[in-house]
């Protein structure tokens, strides 16, 4: 016979939240290890020598091979792996070949550079792209301002179309060169983050720009706004109170993946501008073949992206009405 606590936690235990969340940590763990196996070989995959490489080619053969032998690079492929996943439990990310500094302290420094002009780049996209892609669709509604609709659709092709680092170098060239508005490079204060945040930022507000207009046009066009309107509701009212909400579920999932992927975008955006990220320090240490620095840097980036992307499920389950979930 079942105890009473075994019946109590029977429902719990299949409570669809429960299931839900269950699923989506193990897609998590999952995800985390195949990033960690996939940084690992990765890097050591790629041909060189990082420890001559960090000695320099007039290093004697002795001391390269000590140096190996310290690092454990002397040995296999499986037993570094075996060796390496043991230090990652207890936080120890290595030690960098070329500075000798600790990677746990260089990420720790590096990182929330990183994060902080990720997050300012999603700001900026939600306060530009929700209300003007809702105001775009009730302007052009139903072929009204055909030119303005143009324009639109014209511009936000363009800039969804063009890469970060394109973006990054023609901003640089013309802000910072040719106008001397802004600076080229580095984080010197608050006008320093104008630049990357904008490289950043236009491409992925060009996309959400489009999506929230086509939503909108689509309630626009619903009945029960042809009801609200018949009700003579004044245009703010309408637009905040039926339009808005409507149509901006449907863009949460895009936005909600936006965060990872400014995260990950970083890196090339960060060189261009020399930013003091994990970005930069992560392309430095491709060249140096830095194993320890590269490693580090990927599994960070790519666990964080894993993370909120995990946390941006949870939310968009708890804000979207017609959630399966939250109706049972």
């Amino acid at each position: 016979m079942k105890t009473v606590s075994a019946r109590l936690g029977a429902p719990a235990r299949h409570h669809p939240w429960v299931v839900f969340c269950c699923r989506r940590a193990t897609r998590l763990v999952v995800s985390l290890f195949i990033v960690v196996t996939a940084s690992f070989a990765m890097i050591r995959l790629i041909p060189g020598d990082p420890v001559r490489a960090a000695l320099g080619v007039d290093a004697p053969p002795d001391l390269v091979a000590a140096k190996r032998h310290e690092l454990g690079l002397d040995r296999s492929l499986p037993e570094q792996y075996w060796q390496h996943l043991p230090r990652l439990t207890h936080g120890d990310l290595g030690v960098s070949l070329v500075t000798g500094e600790p990677v746990a302290d260089l990420v720790g420094a590096r990182l929330p550079a990183t994060l902080l002009l990720a997050v300012l780049a999603f700001v900026c996209v939600l306060v530009v792209a929700l209300p003007g892609g809702l105001l775009a669709a009730v302007w052009t509604h139903r072929g009204r301002r055909p030119r303005v609709e143009l324009a639109f659709t014209a511009t936000t092709s363009v800039l969804a179309g063009v890469p970060d680092f394109v973006l990054a170098a023609g901003l640089t060239a013309g802000l910072a060169v040719a106008l001397r508005i802004l600076p080229v490079a580095g984080d010197l204060g608050p006008r320093s983050y104008v630049l990357p945040v904008l490289a950043l930022a236009l491409a992925p507000t060009a996309v959400l720009l489009r999506i929230v207009r086509v939503e909108t046009l689509k309630v626009l066009d619903t009945d029960y706004l042809r009801a609200a309107r018949a009700k003579r509701l004044p245009a703010v009212r309408l637009h905040l109170c039926h339009v808005a909400p409507n149509a901006l579920t449907a863009s949460l999932t895009f936005a909600g993946n936006l965060l990872p992927a400014l995260i990950a975008g970083t890196v090339l955006v960060e060189k261009v501008f020399a930013w003091p990220g994990i970005g930069s320090a992560m392309a430095q240490s491709v060249a140096a073949q830095d194993y320890a620095v590269v490693e580090a840097s990927v599994l960070v980036l790519g666990s964080s992206v894993l993370v909120v992307n995990f946390l941006v499920d949870l939310a968009l389950a708890l804000l979207d009405p017609r959630s399966v979930i939250r109706k049972t």
